[in-house]
């Protein structure tokens, strides 16, 4: 019987230290009650939640759905389907009327920021600076992240106030940050 080596001993040795030392990966949340994979970019995943079917119908309607397919990366502040149903009565079937693109292009482009902003960072970087974070969204917009007994507020400028319910959904282009409101631009 051959005894293994002190090299094959140091090296089996040093595998199992990295395997053990290796750190832990938490597990992208279920959104909508579908898993969201990393390896799916943002429309992929969002088209599998059923909180989303308006925010999904939306960015088809918008003609979006090649640009959040797109490399990115971005944040995405994406309203639940509670969120659009706390809209004025008859607000969503306006927008998605073809007449009305530009109108829902903007409202939607209000929710996106160039970039990969975590959740975390928001804070980090609201707390830094005296306790609000300034963003500006693709549209133009600003949208200000701000910290409120521990949980992450963005706000429009509109006056309009979003918690962050969801925060972190990795995705392959960018990072989703699942809001209870509708975020207005001016």
């Amino acid at each position: 019987m051959r005894l293994p080596s002190f090299r094959t001993i140091a090296l089996s040795a040093l595998i199992a230290g990295v395997a053990i030392a290796a750190p832990a990966y938490a597990k992208n949340p279920n959104v909508g009650g579908a898993p969201m994979y990393t390896t799916k970019n943002i429309v992929e995943n969002a088209v599998n939640s059923k909180d989303h079917t308006t925010l999904v119908a939306a960015v088809k309607a918008a003609g979006l759905v090649d640009t959040l397919q797109g490399a990115g990366p971005f944040t995405v502040f994406a309203p639940t389907n509670a969120a659009f149903a706390k809209l004025l009565k008859g607000t969503v079937d306006t927008l998605l009327k073809p007449e009305n693109k530009d109108k829902l292009t903007k409202v939607l482009t209000a929710h996106v920021v160039a970039g990969k902003i975590s959740g975390a960072e928001m804070m980090k970087k609201a707390r830094a600076m005296g306790g609000k974070y300034e963003m500006k969204t693709v549209s133009g917009d600003t949208l200000t992240a701000e910290v409120k007994k521990g949980k992450l507020y963005i706000m429009d400028e509109s006056g309009g106030e979003a918690r962050v319910t969801i925060a972190d959904v990795n995705q392959s282009n960018g990072v989703i940050h699942v809001v209870n409101k509708v975020l207005l631009p001016k």
